[in-house]
C-alpha cells in the first residue's frame, strides 16, 4: 500500500515537530515537508503535490482558509485537512465551505488527527473532530424544519455525516450496505443542490435542521 504523503503547514515550529513526530512513528503516513506560513505552503502543495495538507487557519501571508480555497480553484489533487483553535459556527461553516475536508480542533489527541488523514486520503469528506461533531448536533437541535422532499432516512444520513461519521459507520448504525449510504448521499446532494458531504453538512448547520 502506497504510503500517505502529508505536508505540515503551521507557523508554530514546536506544532510541526510534535505532528511530524507522532506522524512518522505512524505506519502508512509519510511527512514530505514543512510550511510556515500560507505563501510558502501553497508553494508547496504545488511543487511537492502531497495526498493530505494539514493546514492550520492562523496562518501569516496568506491565512488558511485563503489557501484552501485556492487549492480547490486550481483543481490541485489534495485533502485539506483544516486545523485551528476555533469552535466558532460560522468560522468553521466558512473553512468547510472553502474546500477543506475536514476540520480538527488543536486540542485532539493525536489517535483522531491520524484517523482523520487516513479518512481524508481516502477520499473521505466531512471529518470533525469529536467536539465539533458534538457542537454540530447541538446547533440542530432548535433550528426549523429540513426539507419536504428529503425522506426521514436520507435525513437519518445527514445527520450522521454532520456528525462526522464515516460512510461504513453510517451503515452500521443504521443497519444498511455502504453501497446504500451512497445512494442516499447522492439523493441528499441532488435535493439540496450540493456537491460535497461537507457542502450538506454545512447547509443543515446554516439552516439550523433536526
Amino acid at each position: 500500500m502506497a504510503q500517505i504523503r502529508v505536508l505540515l503547514v503551521d507557523d508554530h515550529p514546536i506544532v510541526r515537530s510534535g505532528i511530524r513526530n507522532l506522524l512518522e512513528h505512524s505506519a502508512g503516513i509519510q511527512v514530505i515537508g514543512e510550511a510556515s506560513d500560507g505563501n510558502q505552503g501553497l508553494e508547496l502543495i504545488v511543487s511537492l503535490k502531497p495526498d493530505v495538507v494539514l493546514l492550520d487557519m492562523e496562518l501569516p501571508g496568506i491565512p488558511g482558509n485563503e489557501v484552501a480555497a485556492q487549492v480547490q480553484d486550481q483543481g490541485l489533487p489534495c485533502a485539506i485537512l483544516a486545523l485551528s483553535a476555533h469552535d466558532d459556527r460560522t468560522y468553521i461553516q466558512e473553512v468547510l465551505a472553502s474546500g477543506a475536508s475536514g476540520y480538527l480542533m488543536k486540542e485532539e489527541i493525536p489517535d483522531n488527527i491520524i484517523e482523520a488523514i487516513r479518512g481524508v486520503a481516502r477520499g473521505e469528506r466531512g471529518w470533525v473532530s469529536r467536539k465539533i461533531a458534538a457542537q454540530m448536533t447541538e446547533w440542530m437541535q432548535s433550528g426549523a424544519q429540513s426539507p419536504a422532499d428529503i425522506s426521514n432516512r436520507e435525513l437519518e444520513v445527514l445527520k450522521a455525516v454532520v456528525e462526522g461519521k464515516t460512510n461504513q459507520e453510517i451503515a452500521f448504525q443504521l443497519g444498511i450496505s455502504v453501497k446504500t449510504v451512497e445512494k442516499h448521499l447522492d439523493g441528499i446532494f441532488t435535493k439540496l443542490g450540493v456537491a460535497s458531504r461537507v457542502e450538506a453538512a454545512v447547509m443543515a448547520v446554516r439552516e439550523g435542521w433536526f
